[in-house]
């Protein structure tokens, strides 16, 4: 069993930039592979990025390759989710994720363990 906790999130402006980091505690951080997903008001809960226990392996929804990078330290037992150059369509609450052995990284369902999430909000 993992506890994770997100925190990173905020307001910014269009063209900004925002690192969420989700610090994970309770079992081996580095037996888990770890995803972010968002969900905005309205819509379903949406794959961003996951990462291999290695963190060797990094996995991106089309909508934000190039603009997001999901990195992880596992003896700080943390991951991360940088963000750039922001768009207002990036408004969401983001959630780190955390399974064994997720076998489809983009499904949340595959995931075990979740945070209670981070707000993002993107103005124009």
């Amino acid at each position: 069993q993992v506890q994770l906790v997100e925190s990173g999130g905020g307001l910014v402006q269009a063209g900004g930039s925002l690192r969420l980091s989700c610090l994970s505690s309770g079992d081996t951080f580095g037996n888990y592979a770890m995803g972010w997903f968002r969900q905005a008001p309205g819509k379903e809960r949406e794959f961003v990025a996951a990462s291999s226990r290695s963190g060797l392996s990094r996995y991106y929804a089309d909508s934000v390759k190039g603009r997001f990078t999901i990195s992880r330290d596992n003896a700080k037992n943390t991951v991360y989710l940088q963000l750039n150059s922001l768009k207002p369509e990036d408004t969401a609450v983001y959630y780190c994720a955390a399974d064994l052995g997720p076998r489809r990284v983009g499904i949340p369902a595959e995931y075990s363990h979740w945070g209670q999430g981070t707000q993002v909000t993107v103005s124009s």
